[in-house]
């Protein structure tokens, strides 16, 4: 936070008490009653005149200490501080001074005069916190009701000179000097209060408000104060509410003494927000101070969200400033809150042209249909054409993959398909991350990640590649970056990951799925191929209504490259008939949460509430994605494990496999194997032998595969109670391992 720095006040304006009429009050010297003290002999003391003569020297010298100047009789103690010094010169904050008689006076006009002394003591206290509270340090705040006071000093000189006027036509008395005095006793002694108070606290800004607002409410009883103080109020709020009313029509803090209750943090730039994940630049960049003054608590928020707004217009270069009419000036404080009125109108000014502005100029909606095509694969041919051509790079492992490649391949496949019509897909990187996918979630502290029991479970696979760990990025730019942060980028690409792997899986198993549908021809009956089609079909509609639960997506048609037969073996073999009834949407997570994202966007009245919703979306899509919960993710990923070694051995099994039945086409299994017997016994139980394997290993992964899954359904159950979306996943992938 930058410091506040302002000028100091030149010395010789403390050094030189001929420039404030603190003379007046240091000429002890001069007293009469001084020496009369001092065995000097030169003046008597009051005592030894009459009493007539004593009210003529009573009044006189009261007059003068009216204005905070020591008498012939009446005399000025000054308090001094800790370390010997004169408070008057020196500290201001615990200033206090008493008045003194000659103890020799009339009974009667001494005590006329010690009713009279808390005004003069009031003035020297007022006239002493008027000039130091005009230095530059004490803010705008303090100069403002410092001229007040000064004001209205100038007012209660005037009632002593035209005292001092009748004094001098002989029309004043004692009791007629405290008559006209009583009227400007409480507007005094109620503003030495305040003094006091500001004085001992050192207040300044909105402090001084709240304690003179809180001291006319106070006062209610007695009109005249209570009005005072609201007009004392009122003009030590002009300068307040001029800054008040720059930050929320302009958009600019012009505080020189950091007075106002928004704190401006300049270490913190726009560019933060597509950096940091962390980036703290919408909350942070202006915030609330303490100290709001309570006539504008309430609102505070508001004001701070109205500049705010102002504020980004500004930095994207669009001039614009909030209209401003006769009506809408905050400059006079009032107590129809007419200023809550015109703030409010400010508010939904700022908002509505903030909104407009991201909107049309900047095409919020446009950019977030850009990254759902991508990175929550809307349009998934890019995706395959790029998987086809960046095969041999994903399956390097991390320190040998080119990233340069990688970025080109992307480019490649964006201008070969449908994306190339897409404006912003260019706006399109690739890149490739560090850890896997498990391992990341637990790196971010914010999103609420379940606790996982197993730490140990956690660890980073012995062997990983741009498989596991390839990722997409979106450049965007300011203002869009509020509502697309690196934090909501973030969300966006652990999502990506989860489903581009679940698409490499899906991929695999459709080529093995190839594979058997290649040798359909073959009479397999009594090998393990048929076991194995069982299991890849189970292992298929697994991986597959895992991704229709995750969007809503036929995935058959994006195997690479099928032909028109090969996918109408894999509707009718997969019977994935909830690709054809509507009523299935309900139960799946991105599409029908991004409707309601957009529904909501479209009727948003601000940019917080666009964030907000924006969020909530990427929030509710993580947590029914299962990505806040480490423990179905572990299921999953081991789910895929399999998955993918099974496709990997495919073709070695069925290969095995085919060596069986493919010596006479003529004669049925059991002429076989006797005909086989009979021209060579060590083949035959060669083949027995490897049969035997194949169909080890079928039913290892067989068996693996369906305890996995099964391990999923307590799991999915216990949870469901809290979370119905797990309901919906058990209704489409619990029955995968039953299938026969």
């Amino acid at each position: 936070m930058a410091t506040t720095s302002f000028p100091s006040t030149p010395r010789w304006n403390v050094d030189r008490p001929f420039l404030t009429g603190r003379f007046h009050q240091e000429t002890k010297g001069t007293s009469r009653f001084a020496d009369s003290f001092s065995n000097t002999g030169v003046e008597n003391a009051i005592g030894c005149y009459d009493v007539g003569v004593q009210e003529l020297i009573v009044i006189d010298d009261l007059l003068s200490a009216l204005v905070g100047i020591e008498g012939r009789y009446i005399s000025i103690k000054r308090r001094i501080n800790a370390h010997g010094n004169d408070v008057i010169n020196n500290n201001y904050n615990d200033f206090f001074v008493t008045f003194h008689v000659d103890p020799s006076m009339d009974l009667a006009l001494q005590e006329m005069a010690k009713r009279i002394f808390p005004l003069c003591e009031s003035f020297i206290l007022i006239d002493q916190f008027v000039e130091s509270r005009s230095q530059f340090k004490n803010g705008l705040v303090n100069h403002a009701f410092a001229a007040s006071l000064r004001a209205f000093l100038l007012d209660y000189e005037a009632m002593v000179a035209q005292l001092e006027h009748q004094f001098r036509l002989g029309r004043l008395s004692v009791q007629g000097l405290w008559f006209y005095c009583q009227p400007m006793m409480g507007s005094m002694l109620a503003l030495s209060t305040v003094i006091h108070k500001a004085s001992a606290n050192n207040f300044v800004g909105s402090a001084v408000l709240n304690l003179l607002q809180s001291q006319a409410k106070a006062m209610a009883g007695d009109n005249t104060v209570r009005s005072l103080l609201e007009k004392m109020t009122q003009c030590a709020s002009n300068a307040y509410l001029g800054i008040l009313e720059r930050w929320v029509y302009e958009g600019v803090i012009d505080d020189p003494y950091g007075e106002f209750f928004i704190a401006e943090n300049k270490s913190l730039q726009k560019e933060s927000l597509t950096q940091d994940y962390d980036a703290k630049y919408w909350r942070q960049r202006y915030s609330l101070k303490d100290g709001i003054p309570t006539f504008l608590a309430n609102i505070a928020g508001t004001i701070l969200t109205t500049g705010k707004y102002l504020n980004v217009m500004r930095e994207c270069g669009h001039s614009v400033q909030a209209p401003v009419t006769e009506n809408s000036k905050l400059m006079s404080f009032g107590t129809n809150h007419h200023y809550r009125e015109c703030i409010k109108a400010a508010y939904d000014f700022a908002s509505a042209e903030l909104l407009n502005l991201i909107k049309e100029k900047y095409d919020i909606m446009g950019k977030l249909r850009s990254i759902k095509h991508y990175l929550l694969l809307d349009q998934g041919d890019f995706l395959v054409h790029f998987m086809d051509i960046a095969r041999e790079e994903l399956t390097k492992k991390l320190d040998e993959i080119n990233v340069e490649k990688l970025q080109s391949l992307l480019d490649l496949a964006l201008r070969s398909t449908a994306a190339a019509a897409d404006p912003c897909h260019e706006d399109l990187t690739c890149c490739v991350e560090r850890q896997s996918l498990l391992k990341r979630m637990t790196t971010f502290k914010d999103l609420q990640i379940r606790a996982f029991s197993d730490g140990n479970d956690l660890e980073e696979p012995v062997s990983i590649t741009g498989l596991e760990t390839f990722s997409l990025s979106y450049k965007v730019q300011w203002p869009l970056s509020i509502v697309i942060s690196r934090k909501a980028l973030t969300k966006y690409q652990l999502l990506f990951r989860l489903l581009f792997h679940c698409k490499h899986v899906e991929r695999q198993l459709g080529g093995a799925w190839q594979v058997h549908q290649g040798i359909r021809g073959f009479n397999t009956n009594g090998t393990a191929i048929s076991r194995s089609s069982l299991l890849c079909r189970s292992m298929l509609k697994f991986i597959s209504s895992f991704l229709h639960y995750l969007t809503f997506e036929a995935a058959g048609p994006l195997l690479c490259n099928n032909s028109s037969i090969e996918i109408e073996y894999w509707v009718k073999d997969l019977d994935f008939n909830f690709y054809f009834y509507p009523e299935k949407k309900d139960i799946t997570v991105i599409e029908p949460n991004w409707h309601v994202m957009h529904s909501r966007l479209q009727t948003a009245k601000s940019i917080d509430e666009v964030i907000q919703h924006h969020d909530f979306f990427l929030d509710k899509c993580l947590r029914e994605c299962l990505l806040l919960s480490p423990e179905l993710v572990k299921k999953v990923e081991k789910l895929k494990s399999l998955c993918l070694q099974y496709a990997a051995a495919t073709q070695w099994l069925i290969s095995s496999s085919i060596d069986i039945p493919k010596l006479e086409d003529s004669y049925d299994g059991s002429q076989k194997l006797k005909q086989l017997k009979l021209r060579s016994p060590s083949l035959v139980q060669k083949v027995m032998i490897r049969d035997a394997t194949v169909t080890d290993s079928i039913l290892k992964f067989e068996r693996e595969f369906n305890a996995e899954l099964q391990s999923l359904g307590p799991i999915l159950s216990s949870g469901s109670q809290a979370e119905p979306y797990l309901t919906h996943l058990a209704q489409l992938i619990l029955g995968v391992g039953n299938d026969k």
